[in-house]
């Protein structure tokens, strides 16, 4: 039989889980019981019922909704009323709830809790108004600032910043919103003046971020090819600020918005059309003349950004599909730029690379061979075109072409360097006399021999063209780059025996005329790029890395090279750091860097790699790293930035040389973004940086408050006690500075971790997590959990003056005689326990006979806090101050406030003189004669 439907079995059941704090199972069984009742006012009662469940699972929308329909039935229902207001407040319809509460009060003029309900929300709304009025005017008088003629360049720029910080905030970008603030924006951008473009960009980023209602409406207002207009100027800041704010609305338009919007106003904002048309203006951004260098940087790398899917699961790659069908030329063409030609699109130093690097995501995006097939067929097609007997210009783009594609997808430019004709040409090109059709024939070999157990072909035709080109020519620019090319042969081990004479043999004459070209400032950046790249394969050889860190000269000019806008030498340049400090991942291993070890002598002993990094510390090598830190993620992996720099501060000696060189401000990146491996790494790092040195120094300004995520991260019971322990000491460092501080850590929700850890076994562990409290006890939040009832914080902290640890009773001392300075009720409370009457009972004994044994401390610091404490309790509550005072206590009050003035112990005979007199003050004891 099945089972009978009744709507009151139901409801008694849901009542039942309700009072049992089972609240699920509670709105599943009003849920049957409203599918089955046909009875109004039952059904009303049932409604009513469920709203509760959904304010308590804090759902308050439907709380509403059902609030809504109890009194749809009896608008009279005060139990639904006030329901609904509770719900309507949490939503911030503060007019709304205001509303039901005066119902329920006229229902019911006496019920207190109505009345208390009424005036705060009477308040609340006053606020509000307030706030609103006052928030308007303020975005008005800001405008009016940036507007005016006669406005000062300071006072414009604050005005331009309060703006921007106004907008990061949900309430002041809707009031901007709301104050017609997005074609007042469009005005600051029409002014043309680059500091109010950049403040009006940013401005339109805080207000779009996370909410698509508010980026929708600037997508349309502002329109895209104005924000791709604005992108392409030559102004590297204004072009990040826009590439930021492409990405700020692709994020809320794309998802990142996570507001509940109701159906029609779901369907209003349907976003798959706004989405199509920011990727192709992106793409017809890629190839056009009218764009500068950093503007075509930052549409590739929006591409690589939203385009590839995030996740393989994910089965719609559609946009991947559609990018390559409307702009996969239009990167090819980006790809074969030879900027030593005439009429050539504007780049920088970084545009080709980061090219590559979108080809070879889109490639890894697609899903099926015949996909694939199609991207190789255009790649093929679009070089082929090129390929022209009259025209040497032509046929380097498309040289240069197959350059970007091997960068990127290796395989695919695998193939197309096999096809016929293209050996032949780079022959043409190696034997012409113009410098540019050598240099691009030279680095196409170079890219060709790159993954090296693919690079037969080359490693068979290859050798000879550059052996030839390094022994003949007197160019040292091509000179440097056939070098390059020969080392990265020599690496692949290729069947060509005197090509492996040639390498082994020679290497570290070789590293040396590397060193050489790197220190010779009459070079170009580029060229000397190249001399990094062959030290990046010949430092393999053990012999190789000792003498380049000996020599302080070439790796000052590395360091320096790092700086250079030419961000495609970094991983030159880390990989070299990974040779030099032997910081191989095992697991996870630079690819390239397995078959390199062809070259090398390479197992080295410890002491030798310690001697290394002491001598990089010294050459600078720090500034080098915080550059790559900064570098795109297209450029330069996570785990390759990680990896070097941990190697670097395995010895805490070298810390304070990192530090002094900022390497805490580097590290910082690494442990808020980098790899989840790299990040508790990082944080490690962090957590010892902060630990032993002032943070103020190691973390200057604003820096200082994005440590505590790190730190707090590193508390919990799957990192080792070291990592437990540095960071409960970098975060007691950390609260002693000041109140934002403390609340900062107390936000990322770090204070019942470091309770846990007061009660750990492990003595230093113990010690740092009570020293951190004792700082963060000054903090409001932190002395109502110490007020909350039925807990055992304060005993705990009693119980932890008692301990014979020396530092682990200052701290808990302090931490006793600030919480009950600054909470009568818990001094009452310690008094309390203290003064029972009856004091047979062995806690009293316990806890009194603590007091007693801070008050009279060989240690003054201890004994000062003792005193302190018992100052307060006698402050308390003057019934309870009676009966301390007629405890031991008065005993050794009396002895200390006696004892001469000494520099030492002044704190505390100060105090204990305190306490004296406030119970002459409040007539507990007589005045004594001395």
């Amino acid at each position: 039989m099945g089972e009978i439907a009744d709507p009151v079995q139901f409801k008694e059941e849901g009542n039942k889980h309700f009072q049992a704090g089972e609240i699920d199972k509670a709105i599943e069984c009003y849920t049957k019981a409203i599918k089955s009742c046909k009875d109004k006012k039952a059904l009303a009662v049932i409604y009513r019922n469920r709203s509760a469940c959904f304010l308590k699972k804090e759902n308050y929308n439907n709380a509403v909704s059902d609030a809504s329909k109890a009194i749809d039935v009896d608008a009279a229902d005060i139990k639904a009323l006030y329901r609904r207001c509770q719900a309507l407040e949490k939503l911030g319809k503060l007019d709304m709830a205001f509303k039901d509460v005066q119902r329920c009060a006229t229902l019911e003029p006496k019920n207190k809790t109505f009345l208390e309900t009424l005036r705060r929300l009477g308040a609340d709304i006053q606020q509000k108004l307030k706030t609103t009025f006052s928030t308007d005017s303020r975005v008005q008088n800001m405008f009016d600032i940036l507007f005016s003629d006669e406005s000062d360049k300071e006072k414009q720029e604050k005005a331009a910043n309060n703006l921007i910080v106004l907008a990061r905030e949900d309430a002041g970008a809707e009031r901007i919103f709301q104050n017609n603030g997005v074609p007042l924006l469009v005005q600051l951008i029409d002014t043309g003046k680059p500091e109010m473009i950049l403040a009006a960009i940013r401005t339109l980023s805080g207000m779009c971020t996370g909410h698509r209602a508010r980026a929708t409406a600037i997508i349309h207002t502002v329109g895209i090819s104005k924000l791709c207009s604005i992108m392409a100027v030559d102004n590297e800041e204004i072009v990040l600020a826009t590439a930021n704010l492409f990405q700020c609305v692709y994020d809320s338009l794309s998802g990142g918005d996570k507001r509940n919007y109701g159906k029609e106003e779901a369907l209003v904002l349907d976003s798959s059309k706004d989405l199509k048309d920011i990727l192709l203006a992106l793409l017809e951004m890629i190839a056009s003349k009218k764009v500068s260098g950093h503007g075509r940087d930052q549409a590739l790398n929006l591409l690589t950004k939203n385009v590839p899917r995030k996740d393989k699961k994910n089965t719609d790659n559609s946009k991947g599909l559609f990018t390559i069908d409307h702009g996969l030329k239009k990167i090819l063409k980006v790809c074969g730029q030879v900027p030593d030609l005439p009429d050539q699109l504007p780049l920088t130093e970084n545009t080709q690379l980061i090219a590559s690097v979108l080809l070879n995501k889109l490639y890894d995006d697609m899903r099926c061979d015949p996909e694939r097939d199609h991207f190789r067929d255009t790649c093929d097609e679009y070089i082929k075109s090129k390929f022209d007997p009259n025209d040497m210009d032509r046929n380097i783009h498309a040289i240069n072409t197959l350059s970007g594609i091997l960068q990127g997808p290796f395989d695919v430019g695998n193939v197309l360097a096999g096809r016929q004709g293209v050996m032949e040409m780079m022959v043409a090109l190696c034997g012409s006399e113009r410098e540019v059709d050598q240099l691009v024939a030279v680095e196409a070999l170079i890219h060709a021999s790159t993954k090296t157990s693919k690079a037969s072909f080359f490693i068979s035709n290859g050798v000879t063209l550059l052996k030839d080109m390094y022994k003949k020519t007197k160019n040292e620019k091509i000179k440097i780059r056939a070098l390059v090319g020969l080392c990265k042969l020599g690496s692949a081990g290729g069947d060509d025996y005197s090509m492996r004479q040639f390498a082994e043999g020679s290497t570290e004459k070789l590293a040396k005329q590397c060193r050489k070209w790197l220190c010779n400032p009459t070079l170009d950046v580029r060229t000397r790029k190249w001399a990094v790249e062959g030290l990046a394969y010949l430092t393999n050889d053990a012999d190789v890395k000792d003498d380049f860190v000996e020599d302080e000269a070439a790796l000052r000019a590395m360091f320096e090279l790092a700086k250079s806008k030419d961000k495609t030498i970094l991983y030159a340049v880390a990989c070299t750091l990974v040779n030099c400090t032997n910081s191989y991942d095992k697991k996870e291993i630079i690819p390239e860097m397995v078959q390199l070890a062809k070259f090398s002598k390479q197992h080295d002993k410890k002491d030798f790699i310690e001697r290394r990094v002491k001598r990089l510390l010294k050459a600078g090598v720090t500034s080098a790293l915080a550059v790559m830190v900064k570098a795109d993620n297209s450029i330069l992996t996570d785990q390759t930035k990680e990896i070097v720099f941990l190697a670097l501060a395995e010895d805490i000696k070298d810390r304070g040389t990192i530090v002094a060189q900022g390497g805490g401000r580097a590290l910082l990146p690494l442990a808020l973004e980098g790899t989840d491996k790299g990040k508790i790494k990082a944080s490690h790092a962090l957590a010892k940086i902060a630990a032993v040195s002032n943070p103020e120094i190691a973390f200057p300004a604003e820096r200082i408050y994005e440590v505590v995520r790190p730190l707090v991260s590193l508390l919990n019971t799957e990192r080792d006690g070291l990592e437990n322990f540095e960071a409960l000491l970098g975060l007691t460092n950390l609260a002693a500075l000041n109140d934002k501080l403390r609340v900062k850590i107390l936000k990322e929700k770090a204070l019942p971790e470091i309770e846990n850890y007061m009660f750990e076994e492990h003595d230093q562990i113990r010690q740092a997590a009570t020293e951190c409290m004792c700082n963060l006890v000054s903090c409001k939040e932190v002395q109502d959990r110490y007020l909350e009832d039925g807990n055992d914080k304060l005993k705990l902290l009693v119980l932890l003056c008692g301990e014979d640890d020396v530092q682990l009773q200052r701290a808990a001392a302090g931490a006793l005689a600030m919480l009950t300075a600054a909470q009568k009720k818990l001094a009452v409370k310690i008094t309390k326990v203290v003064c029972i009457i009856n004091n047979s009972h062995t806690m009293v004994h316990m806890w009194l006979e603590i007091i007693q044994r801070l008050c009279i401390h060989d240690n003054p610091e201890i004994q000062h806090r003792g005193l302190v404490t018992v100052f307060n309790m006698l402050d308390a509550d003057e019934q309870l101050a009676k009966k301390l005072i007629e405890c031991e206590l008065l005993e050794i009050l009396t002895y200390v406030a006696k004892l001469e003035d000494n520099p030492k112990k002044q704190d505390a005979i100060n105090a204990a003189r305190a306490c004296l007199s406030r119970a002459m003050d409040t007539g507990l004891i007589k005045p004594f004669s001395n």
